[in-house]
């Protein structure tokens, strides 16, 4: 942890949005899709909507330090709410928008919510389903109205309509946002102090957010953080991407991660302005070419599906046009890692001009200074590519109980493979064991409810055990697994699985997802799922593909070439394609796109032994 003057940061999330509000009234805050057409909102407007529903709160009993679950997509309401519920004196307790009715049950429960806020029918419906076993959440606010179903649902709908919603659940404990909004104002009116009293009232070590990790096994942790945890890392990690009021943002994750949170605050703390997505991930590409954001963060699923396009589409048209997009991304590629972009000779320039300026055009990413990626490892390889053609793609490491980036890339300081140095409120060391330890006033302190878990990870001193697995190379920090990921054979060999699947997932483009198997075995097997290019070239769907002997074999030479290059005891001896990919709708992936290993090996046990038949 370097020295750093923290005497001009905010102390409290409150006084950041105040200092906000107070300087930038006028300015554009947010931009949202609305028919069709992005419409701005100002930071003055959008303190007058929080501040409507910390009153409107206030309404339904909420005191300082109640807990207030949000249950909704990544949207400009989200945040409103977000700011509405702190500036009341409560606690945001954010739910996955795609988490099931026991899942939603759980949280609520542990965190003692006093009120949820539900995005629309389809989230109203789900929370009403529990509504006899929610004996705490008396209040139910719903953002929007009805809701289009991509698919009909059990019952065969393809719409969940508001009045089914409520006619079933009974409506005298629900009312809308615009309601709440309404009831807010009188509460000023009659309370023109209170609001104000209640922010005051907080001090650093008050807790902001609970937020509950998506485990991959048991019930999920509340992970506690305090006001003073969010203050210093959102500072900190602004001075190491040097954001400007001038900036703006493309924000798809959700808002329920850490990042995306971690990202909003960041937003209000430098006055940048934040575009939200239109339709979740399915617009990704439509909404930047509108938007044209200064910054984009996203996990490394999103970037392997627009390396995955990008590479695709370098594979059409004549011979002429291939043999040019190869020659324009290895003469950027040759420029980037010489440090001679933008300034590469003839060469660069004309391949700039004939190819890589125009990718970025079509990507909607001209004005893009970096993109981010957390959540998950990103192939060195893929970083490296897109810096070739003008992105820098910074690639960061840190936990929900880190408040997010914990290291962090930079732009005038990065490696690709690594997650980069610490930032500066962090203090590091790595155990005997490679384990990499934190502490700081950005790193968490408990687990809600649940001291037990706290004790295991959280010494007394302060160091947080990550359970993840690293090594310092120049002060840059490389992640090698996590530390209950590790494989250890039969033999006592220890593997990492993630390097072996990013590796066999970057030499194949037959390949979508792949995991790795072989804890107490004599080798290492792998399931994989077939690419979009797999399915196009054998078999038109999934199931097809998984049985057409040709992808099987183009498959086997893929792991042959990658088995070539590792020690005999990490090569994957077999694998078997299965019928269909993983989804987070499935439960095969978390909300952040990371594929849960153990899901995985129990739901395919069978394919597993085969393997090893």
């Amino acid at each position: 942890m370097t020295s750093v003057d923290r005497s001009t940061e905010p102390r409290t999330a409150v006084e950041l949005c105040r200092r906000r509000f107070a300087a930038s009234a006028g300015r554009t805050a947010f931009r949202q899709k609305q028919g069709g057409t992005w419409v701005g909102t100002t930071w003055g407007e959008f303190e007058t909507q929080a501040k409507e529903i910390a009153g409107g709160l206030a309404t339904l009993g909420m005191s300082s330090g109640d807990r207030v679950c949000l249950l909704s997509q990544t949207r400009l309401e989200w945040v409103a709410c977000d700011v509405g519920i702190l500036l009341g004196g409560g606690v945001t307790v954010p739910i996955y928008a795609s988490s099931t009715a026991e899942q939603c049950e759980f949280i609520i429960k542990d965190a003692g919510a006093k009120v949820i806020i539900v995005e629309d029918a389809a989230q109203l419906e789900k929370v009403l389903s529990l509504r006899a076993r929610l004996p705490l959440a008396a209040k139910i606010v719903h953002i929007t109205g009805d809701v289009t179903l991509d698919k009909p649902d059990a019952r065969g709908r393809t719409t969940v309509t508001l009045a089914d919603a409520m006619s079933a659940g009974g409506a005298d404990h629900v009312q809308s946002l615009d309601a709440l909004r309404s009831a807010g104002r009188c509460y000023q009116a009659a309370h023109p102090d209170e609001i104000q009293r209640r922010g005051d009232s907080l001090g650093p070590g008050a807790t902001f957010t609970i937020i509950y990790t998506s485990g991959t096994t048991g019930n999920p942790k509340g992970v506690v953080l305090t006001h003073e945890n969010l203050t210093a890392a959102v500072c900190s990690a602004i001075r190491v991407l040097a954001l400007f009021e001038t900036d703006e943002q493309y924000l798809f994750l959700p808002l329920a991660h850490v990042v995306a949170r971690e990202l909003e605050w960041a937003a209000i703390q430098v006055g940048v302005v934040t575009s939200f997505c239109s339709q979740g991930t399915v617009k990704i590409k439509d909404d930047l070419l509108e938007v044209r954001p200064t910054f984009m963060a996203g996990v490394p699923r999103v970037f392997e599906k627009f390396y995955a396009a990008v590479q695709a589409k370098s594979r059409e048209g004549s011979a002429i046009k291939q043999g040019l997009m190869k020659w324009a991304f290895r003469v950027g590629k040759e420029a980037a890692s010489s440090g001679a972009a933008g300034d590469g000779g003839i060469g660069h320039k004309l391949a700039e001009k004939l190819v890589l300026a125009k990718l970025r055009g079509k990507l909607g990413l001209d004005r893009c200074r970096f993109l981010l990626s957390g959540g998950a490892p990103l192939a060195a390889e893929i970083a490296a590519f897109f810096h070739g053609t003008g992105l820098l793609i910074l690639e960061g490491y840190g936990l929900t109980e880190t408040v997010g980036a914990a290291f962090l890339n930079q732009m005038t300081r990065f490696r690709f493979g690594t997650v980069g140095p610490p930032l500066d409120v962090v203090e590091w060391k790595i155990a005997a064991d490679g384990e990499i330890l934190m502490r700081g006033p950005s790193v968490f302190r408990q687990y809600y409810n649940n001291a037990a878990a706290t004790a295991e990870v959280v010494e007394s001193d302060g160091w947080f055990h990550s359970g993840d697995i690293g090594v310092m190379e120049d002060g840059l920090l490389r992640i090698t697994d996590r530390k209950k990921d590790l494989i250890v054979t039969a033999g006592g060999k220890k593997i990492a699985p993630q390097p072996l699947e990013n590796a066999l997932k970057m030499r194949s483009p037959l390949i979508s997802q792949v995991v790795v198997y072989g804890d107490k075995r004599p080798y290492c097997v792998a399931l994989v799922t077939p690419s979009e290019e797999a399915l196009q070239r054998f078999g038109g769907d999934a199931a097809r593909a998984a049985g057409s002997e040709d992808l099987r074999r183009a498959l086997q030479n893929d792991v042959d070439a990658l088995n070539a290059t590792l020690a005999s005891y990490e090569t994957i001896k077999r694998f078997a394609v299965l019928p269909t990919d993983f989804t987070e709708a499935s439960g095969e992936l978390t909300p952040s796109l990371k594929v849960k290993r153990k899901v995985v090996v129990d739901r395919y046990k069978p394919d597993i032994e085969s393997l090893y038949g």
